[in-house]
């Protein structure tokens, strides 16, 4: 059994130790054992740490009944004394999101007595799942008391009950344990079953910001950051408010009702354009001659619904197929072959055969896209 350091004190990020053992998993990568190791293996939804054993880089941390293998690119011979040095930036990262993680899991069991069925504690994001609804506005609450929490300074607990003082106590856990429980307390707040190191006391985490929830299997999913990663996602939304004031000339607490009014200027100046273009459809249709032959079209920029409205326009006008292509030689066209009469469908199979298209419809009319130019297209339907 390796002796783990990380245990015995979190906050240890240097240690000597002695290589046991080492093994080649690939050409490129070995796995060290020690006599006794800082670095926390994968588990519990958090992943193990980095860091290095001397000037070897270590890149992951798996425990295998009770031994901590260390992955690296290079090996160690047994016998070798070393100094580890664990990636304490990422190891006190994720003690903030783990420690916040158990300040809002227990909020939401003791509010709503929903269990925590999925964690993950990510390189950039962390999500909890709960088995039960939560509203936006509850959401804000336990935001809100899980920052007050942060803010009294409580100590974080650390322990190991017997099997018998371990019956008597009501504590949170996802998966039976076997063997010695490890309980992680933070009075009035939350008691669970945890194997991850944890920071000293809630003040550490510095902040907690919720910053997402979605339905999820029944229950919800929902987003964590803390500490500098809360930090970080306040600056990066700063930064993006500020730019959008300075587009709109508007103050930042404004930049909401400015964006709302540009929305509706947008929905206005869209309509506008659709009457627009409704009304040259309509007038390049009532140019062409009543029962005209067959009928083509080609435009730089019309909607679907636009051309299909110019298409059922032009049928009216001719005894055989009316055709409308939109965009250009370069991109390619969105077409819609319309027909009072006859079975446009054989036309588009032939168009799609000669031009690279796809698509297809009703015998009436169909649509679809292909790829050539305005001449070959003509060439083809004439």
């Amino acid at each position: 059994m390796t002796r783990k350091l990380y245990y015995e004190d979190s906050y240890q990020k240097e240690f000597t130790s002695v290589v046991t053992d080492c093994a080649a998993v690939t050409d490129d990568a070995y796995r060290i054992l020690l006599e006794q190791t800082a670095f926390f293996p994968e588990g519990g939804g958090q992943a193990g740490d980095t860091g290095f054993l001397n000037d070897c880089v270590v890149f992951d941390t798996q425990e295998e009944n009770g031994l901590i293998w260390h992955y690296t690119r290079h090996p160690l011979k047994p016998g070798t004394r070393i100094t580890g040095h664990i990636d304490w930036e990422k190891r006190f990262d994720r003690m903030q999101q783990h420690s916040g993680e158990h300040i809002v899991s227990g909020l939401i069991s003791r509010h709503f007595h929903y269990n925590n069925v999925g964690f993950h504690l990510g390189e950039t994001e962390v999500t909890l799942d709960f088995d039960g609804p939560i509203t936006k506005k509850e959401l804000a609450q336990i935001e809100q008391e899980a920052n007050r929490a942060v803010w009294y300074n409580y100590p974080i607990e650390i322990t190991y009950p017997s099997r018998e003082a371990l019956k008597k106590l009501n504590y949170r856990s996802k998966i039976e344990i076997e063997g010695q429980v490890r309980i992680v307390t933070i009075p009035g707040i939350d008691i669970c079953a945890c194997c991850a190191p944890h920071v000293n006391r809630t003040g550490e985490i510095g902040l907690i910001k919720l910053t997402g929830i979605q339905a999820h299997r029944g229950g919800v999913r929902i987003c964590l950051s803390a500490g500098l990663r809360a930090l970080s996602d306040y600056r990066e939304k700063e930064q993006n408010i500020k730019a959008i004031s300075v587009l709109l000339s508007a103050r930042e607490k404004d930049a909401s009702k400015a964006v709302e009014h540009l929305k509706q200027e947008n929905y206005n100046l869209i309509g506008q354009i659709l009457q627009l273009k409704k009304a040259l459809i309509e007038q390049k249709a009532s140019a062409v001659p009543d029962r005209s032959e067959n009928i083509i079209f080609f435009e730089q920029d019309l909607d679907s619904d636009t051309a299909r409205e110019f298409v059922n326009l032009l049928t009216r006008r001719c005894t055989g197929i009316a055709a409308v292509f939109t965009g250009n030689d370069k991109t390619g066209y969105r077409y819609i072959l319309g027909s009072a009469d006859k079975d446009v469908r054989p036309l588009c199979r032939q168009l799609n055969e000669a031009f690279r298209g796809k698509g297809g419809g009703k015998p009436e009319m169909v649509q679809g896209t292909l790829h050539g130019t305005e001449t070959e297209i003509r060439s083809r339907l004439l």
